[in-house]
């Protein structure tokens, strides 16, 4: 049974994590959504709101779960037992960042291998930081998040066009 690790802050969940989640889903049997908690990040959305909103997302997709983790990232793969790590790659800026990630995670742990997927182009511009910057902004962030996402943040910071 081949399972990947698809690891990030998805703070907010946008429109490309979902792409990737449906795409990677159909390539393994298991697919774990991996919510990194980020001590240096200021989060726009608590751990387990991210949690119950990707739950909702993914919950009729056979073989997704969702769960939080902390600390080293090939220790959540030896955790969950994972065959390799998924990272979305949007440009050469966000491959020049993730290689050498990937590099250091298989020397430390030669079971955390990563495979590399290309966003689609109508994802490519879209960034959870991106998205948090329009709500500070109270711009409209429907076009980049999933229905679900965009109705929570409305509610959540009383968010009106």
């Amino acid at each position: 049974m081949a399972t990947a690790v698809f690891p990030g802050s998805f703070d907010p969940v946008t429109l490309g994590h979902m792409d990737l989640v449906k795409r990677v889903s159909g390539m393994f049997d298991k697919l774990i959504i991996g919510i990194l908690t980020n001590s240096s990040k200021e989060p726009l959305c608590t751990v387990k709101e991210r949690i119950l909103i990707l739950e909702e997302l993914t919950k009729d997709m056979p073989g997704v779960e969702v769960m939080s983790f902390d600390g080293l990232l090939v220790d959540f793969v030896d955790k969950t037992r994972a065959d390799v790590i998924i990272r979305g790659i949007r440009n050469s800026i966000d491959f020049e960042y993730e290689l050498p990630l990937a590099q250091a995670n298989y020397k430390l742990n030669s079971k955390a291998d990563t495979l590399f997927l290309a966003t689609l182009p109508e994802h490519s511009y879209i960034s959870s930081s991106a998205v948090k910057e329009l709500i500070r902004y109270k711009s409209d962030i429907s076009a980049f998040v999933p229905d679900i996402v965009y109705k929570f943040i409305m509610q959540k910071f009383n968010y009106i066009n």
